[in-house]
């Protein structure tokens, strides 16, 4: 969770109960779909498949009844995806936890929404500072006033969108309207973008008509419309292209009802999206390819299939597994539909991807239910010289929970030792709040957020939170991040709980030692300590000085109290103290040891 800059403390929020009864069809404990909503069989009842001949007020029913389980179940075991076969549909979407609206086309248009597909925070008194774990790509939306909202924080991307219209970023009043983070690619607003209370965000080759407002840490890559260069009055930072990307896999029908995943191509120096000029570049892989997973199967189940050659769909729900997921065949895709979720419940790791060419991982929720686990992704396994920069494997909408539904620890969320990965949007959280016995200093530990040993490795929209150790490690060579979100964990007790060689906390953004070349654009870090303890953190990114490694556009933010702490420099031993109440601190540049201000 993320909080605002005129904030001075946090509203942690009650923990949220799922027990809902049957409301317009819908259970919260079976999760069944209403004869009309049509979902189809075999991608199981929480897909709910609509097409146009339903009718519009059907529709319209039974997506108000998954927004009333769902828009408060942030700690809930619900999961839903909301798809939306080709046509034209006059109905509003509200979108709530754990809720992937998704159309079903080859391209964004074939899927019209005459309505809202919005993210509000009402249910939090107009707070969305814990609006996470939503989802919603390939529509067009064409609200009828003019204006989409999409207020949301952490893990609640949107994709693949053509909104016909103006689009704002912040929750509606009344409340105090913050909204922390968020990320948007592949997408067209025909008019204005308004950021308002934003704090960060990230927007990679999408397209505006115009974009206005600012807060601390705006990232556009790739992105046509964007603002200048402006870091940091206002703090935007622009790269005109994006070096190396390929969109997110997704779901489409076909005129005859047959079902398959397109999985767009590797692009390279893009801006703007795949798709605006004309059908998008990839390959379409029909679903009887894949295994099409359920809750209650096995990690051997699984396993089995992907070893035998097909791709793995999973669809809502939670999988308590024992053992993780093994993939080890050049092209496999791993699609989560609705959030679908992974639970380390043996402290095993959750998903072992071998160090071969062009794997992805797509749309899921990663959580310790257990302690001890090493990690709970791991691409490759140990260090290789092995290229795959014309095939990269890929992460997309990866998720990582330690605490706050259930408790549980890991050493380490995400480690990447194969060379090329591309990294598209990650939140590897330790809970900060959550239901009761999930959230404590030694309830759920965990050491290194994202750890990265390969080389040439490109991240964009990289947001980790509260790790108790570096919450990221760079020892790999040249690699690349666009956008940084962090929070220093909050719960610390004492400093000496908190010191390492003699040095206060540690830093959120670590690159090793022996790294020559490493550049990082947009980069923020905050820090909340809320026990009063007075505990400070020495630096919040540490590099070494050497001119290969550069880092441009980073900030630090203090946002407790007097008495809390803060943050002593911003990288090494260069730059100001932020700390004892709210206060910023932003550098333009730093590298070989020199700080631009």
């Amino acid at each position: 969770m993320s909080v605002t800059p005129n904030r001075r403390t946090v509203l942690r929020g009650a923990a949220v109960a799922a027990a809902l009864p049957m409301v317009g069809g819908l259970s919260a404990g079976s999760a069944s779909a209403a004869p009309d909503a049509r979902g189809t069989t075999h991608l199981g009842a929480n897909v709910l498949v609509f097409d146009p001949s339903m009718g519009d007020a059907a529709i319209q029913a039974q997506v108000d009844a998954v927004f009333k389980i769902q828009e408060s179940n942030q700690f809930g075991s619900e999961r839903y995806a909301l798809a939306f076969k080709p046509g034209t549909y006059n109905v509003d979407i509200n979108v709530g936890f754990y809720t992937h609206v998704l159309g079903l086309g080859e391209s964004p248009d074939d899927v019209v929404i005459n309505g809202h597909v919005t993210s509000d925070a009402q249910w939090f008194e107009g707070n969305g500072t814990q609006n996470f774990w939503r989802a919603a790509e390939n529509l067009c939306i064409v609200p009828p006033d003019g204006l989409e909202r999409w207020a949301v924080s952490q893990a609640a991307p949107m994709r693949r969108t053509h909104v016909k219209g103006n689009m704002t970023l912040w929750p509606s009043p009344p409340g105090n309207r913050w909204s922390s983070g968020g990320f948007l690619a592949d997408s067209v607003v025909d008019g204005q973008v308004e950021s308002g209370s934003q704090q960060q965000w990230l927007s990679r080759n999408d397209t505006f008509g115009s974009w206005t407002g600012s807060n601390w840490n705006m990232v556009f890559v790739g992105t046509e419309g964007a603002p200048a260069q402006s870091f940091p009055a206002p703090p935007m930072t622009t790269v005109d292209r994006t070096p190396v990307v390929r969109e997110k896999p997704f779901l489409t029908v076909d005129a005859h009802g047959s079902y398959h995943v397109f999985v767009p191509a590797l692009r390279r120096n893009s801006a703007g999206t795949t798709w605006a000029s004309g059908r998008a570049a990839g390959h379409s892989v029909p679903l009887s390819h894949f295994y099409v997973a359920r809750p209650g199967d096995s990690a051997r189940t699984i396993n089995r299939a992907l070893s035998q050659g097909q791709h793995l769909l999973l669809t809502p729900g939670i999988y308590r597994l024992s053992d993780p997921l093994r993939v080890s065949r050049p092209g496999t895709v791993v699609l989560g539909l609705g959030l679908a979720t992974l639970q380390a419940v043996d402290g095993n790791s959750l998903v072992e991807v071998a160090d071969v060419d062009d794997v992805t991982i797509a749309c899921v929720l990663l959580e310790t239910a257990s302690a001890g686990s090493r990690v709970l992704l791991g691409v490759g396994d140990g260090h290789s010289r092995r290229s795959h920069a014309a095939r990269p494997t890929a992460l997309f909408d990866v998720f990582v929970r330690v605490g706050g539904f259930v408790p549980g620890g890991t050493e380490v969320g995400i480690r990447i030792d194969s060379n090329d990965v591309i990294v598209d949007h990650v939140w590897i959280w330790r809970a900060d709040h959550g239901l009761d016995g999930s959230v404590g200093w030694s309830v759920n530990p965990a050491g290194i957020g994202f750890l990265v040993n390969g080389d040439r490795v490109t991240t964009y929209g990289l947001f980790v939170e509260h790790f108790q150790n570096y919450e990221v490690l760079w020892k790999g060579n040249h690699g690349r991040t666009y956008f940084f979100q962090n929070e220093h964990p909050y719960d610390v007790p004492t400093q000496s709980a908190w010191t390492h060689n003699g040095t206060s906390g540690y830093a959120a953004y670590k690159v090793a030692d022996s790294v020559t070349d490493h550049q990082a654009w947009g980069l923020g870090s905050y820090c909340f300590f809320n026990l009063q303890a007075d505990i400070h953190t020495a630096r919040a990114y540490e590099v070494p000085d050497t001119r290969g490694v550069v880092l441009t556009d980073l900030m630090t933010v203090c946002l407790n109290g007097p008495g809390g702490g803060g943050i002593l420099h911003c990288v090494n031993n260069s730059g100001d103290p932020v700390q004892d109440g709210f206060g910023t601190y932003f550098m333009k540049r730093y590298s070989n040891g020199v700080a631009t201000v």
